[in-house]
């Protein structure tokens, strides 16, 4: 069973990753972009990943369904969507599952959507590959009505050059539900939209979430995002999840420094203004990590102990979890 996942979740529960591993051969050695991730989403969840850039937080979710390929890498682990344990799917079976049990959307629509197609038949062509729909034309114009897109008989023919941004986000999202998805993967789903924007694709998306009965992955840095709208969360660094649990838990019980130093970086409207204080330091090349902790060049309260021994995941209460030998002092 996936840490942070409660036993009442096993007979829901969507996605269950467990030792995850993405390894790259590169000319300064071993990549370890992705090194042991276990994590868990139930049946209309929505669970949050979440890191600084270079944590490996993106990888996770392309791993998920083996969308990471090439020369030289390596996925291991075990993968299990709905029951079924994607490492070993055949390939026919694999390109049915994407889309069909999980869907993807990106952080940047404009370079997501194709500038030279119509909208309507960027939805369309969804439909066509995964459904038998007598009707594409209708399912395009309901999928458009159904995140909120006006007008879809006429904005069906228009470009994505005609659309905002926000209004560009709403056509992926209606890309990924026109496969009847088990899973939606949002990766950063709101980094270049305004506030205001951001808050209406939330609320579209936990709308969609309870209505389709639909789990979400949330991937993203901003745990302002993550109080307000996921149920539980896995914070990640440098290929590894150091913390996990209930959002309430992990939030106000912090129990690993690097969440600690995250939370500090979030502006709050309550405080006096002040300058903004961040995490000292970089996240680690996976190729060049630390021996021991891997955040301990990082960390104020790194010790001897932090330098040699990497410390293992352990229980702070029920569903909660962390990787810290300090953990206790932290709380």
């Amino acid at each position: 069973m996936s840490p942070g996942v409660t036993v009442n979740d096993t007979i829901t529960r969507i996605l269950d990753v467990s030792g995850l591993k993405v390894h790259f051969e590169s000319d300064e050695g071993l990549v370890r972009a992705v090194d042991g991730v276990d994590l868990g989403v139930a049946r209309n969840e929505m669970v949050a990943l979440v890191g600084e850039s270079g944590c490996g937080k993106s990888l996770t979710a392309l791993a998920l369904t083996r969308l990471v390929g090439g020369p030289g890498v390596t996925l291991s682990g075990s993968v299990r969507v709905d029951g079924v344990e994607v490492t070993t799917l055949p390939e026919p079976e694999l390109r049915k599952l994407r889309g069909a049990a999980i869907a993807y959307i990106f952080q940047d629509p404009s370079s997501s959507l194709n500038p030279v197609k119509r909208i309507g038949d960027q939805i369309a062509e969804a439909i066509r590959l995964h459904r038998r729909v007598t009707d594409v034309t209708a399912e395009v114009e309901r999928l458009m009505t159904l995140v909120g897109l006006p007008q879809p008989g006429i904005r069906r023919n228009a470009y994505p050059h005609q659309f905002s941004g926000g209004m560009q986000q709403r056509v992926m999202i209606a890309m990924a539900l026109a496969c009847q998805p088990k899973i939606l993967v949002a990766d950063e789903p709101t980094t270049a939209l305004d506030v205001t924007i951001q808050a209406q694709i939330f609320s579209l998306l936990d709308t969609l979430r309870a209505e389709l009965n639909m789990a979400v992955l949330l991937i993203t840095h901003n745990l302002g995002l993550v109080a307000r709208n996921a149920s539980r969360v896995y914070v990640m660094y440098a290929g590894r999840v150091v913390e996990s649990g209930p959002v309430e838990a992990v939030l106000k019980r912090t129990s690993h420094p690097y969440t600690k130093g995250l939370l500090a970086a979030v502006p709050r409207l309550n405080r006096p203004v002040e300058r903004m204080v961040g995490i000292e330091g970089t996240v680690p090349h996976p190729a060049r990590l630390p021996t021991g902790c891997r955040f301990h060049p990082r960390c104020p309260l790194a010790a001897e102990l932090c330098r040699v021994t990497e410390p293992a995941l352990e229980t702070t209460e029920e569903g909660h979890e962390v990787r810290c030998h300090y953990w206790k002092q932290i709380r």
